[in-house]
C-alpha cells in the first residue's frame, strides 16, 4: 500500500452537529480527534477543512431577501472558524499540536494564512485548520478545501462523509445503488453524481488531485485511506 504522506480531510459542518442537525457535538468532536491523532501518530502530516452548515449556510440565509448574499456567505465564512476553534480544542485535548489559519484576518483569535508558515506547521508535525473557506464570497468550502490542499501540496483530500462513498444513484432511494470505487474527474462533474462542486472538481483535476470520498464513521478509515486502502470508499482522479 502506498503511504500519502501529507493530506487534507474535508468535513462537513452538519457532522459535526450529530443527530442535533445543529451546533456542536462534543461527542463527534471527540471521535474525530481520535481519528487524525491516528494520522499523527503514523507520521502523516494533516490539513483539516470544516463547513459551517451546522450553524449557518450563506446560501440558506440569503435565501429570505433580507440578507444579501455575500453578506450571508461572510456569516458562512464566520460559522466555519466557530468550527475550526471547536475543532482545536478537541484536537489539543487529545494531546496534538494545532494551529488554526483563517482566510480572514482575525489575530486575536487565529493565525492568517499564510501558505509557506501553514507548511512549516505540517512540516512539524502540527494539524493545521483552514477557517474562512477562500475568504471571498460565492465560493463553497468545498473549493476551499480543494485550493488549501494545492496549496500546501498534499497528496490528496478525502471528503470525510456519513455514506460509504459515491454511489451510480441515490442509495436511499434504490436498493440496487452501486458504490463507484474508482471515477474520473469528468464523470464526478455530472449532474447527478454529487461529490464536490463543480469547481472543486475543476480544481482538482487541472492538478491531479485525487479526492477520495469517504465514511467518516467507521473507525480507522482515514487511516486506512491515508496507507493506500480505498477497498470501501470511492477515489475520483485521473482514469
Amino acid at each position: 500500500m502506498s503511504k500519502n504522506k501529507r493530506i487534507l480531510v474535508k468535513f462537513s459542518g452538519e457532522a459535526l452537529a450529530g443527530g442535533n442537525g445543529f451546533g456542536i457535538d462534543s461527542h463527534i468532536l471527540k471521535y474525530i480527534a481520535g481519528e487524525i491523532k491516528s494520522l499523527v501518530n503514523s507520521d502523516i502530516e494533516v490539513g483539516i477543512v470544516i463547513g459551517g452548515g451546522n450553524i449557518i449556510r450563506g446560501v440558506s440565509a440569503a435565501q429570505g431577501g433580507i440578507i444579501k448574499r455575500t453578506s450571508g456567505d461572510h456569516m458562512g465564512m464566520l460559522a466555519t472558524v466557530i468550527n475550526a476553534i471547536a475543532m482545536r480544542e478537541a484536537l489539543e485535548h487529545s494531546g496534538l499540536d494545532v494551529r488554526v489559519q483563517s482566510a480572514i484576518k482575525m489575530e486575536a483569535i487565529c493565525e492568517t494564512f499564510i501558505t509557506g508558515r501553514a507548511q512549516r506547521h505540517l512540516e512539524k508535525k502540527r494539524v493545521v485548520i483552514f477557517a474562512a473557506g477562500t475568504g471571498n464570497p460565492f465560493f463553497t468550502t468545498d473549493t476551499a478545501a480543494t485550493l488549501r490542499a494545492i496549496e500546501i501540496n498534499a497528496d490528496m483530500i478525502i471528503k470525510a462523509t456519513k455514506v460509504n462513498g459515491v454511489y451510480d444513484k441515490d442509495p436511499m432511494k434504490f436498493n440496487d445503488a452501486k458504490l463507484l470505487n474508482e471515477l474520473s474527474y469528468e464523470r464526478a462533474m455530472e449532474d447527478n453524481i454529487k461529490v464536490m462542486d463543480d469547481t472543486a472538481i475543476a480544481l482538482a483535476k487541472d492538478n491531479a488531485l485525487p479526492i477520495v470520498v469517504c465514511n467518516m464513521f467507521e473507525d480507522g478509515n482515514l487511516l486506512k485511506i491515508a496507507n493506500g486502502d480505498y477497498t470501501n470508499c470511492s477515489i475520483v482522479k485521473n482514469l
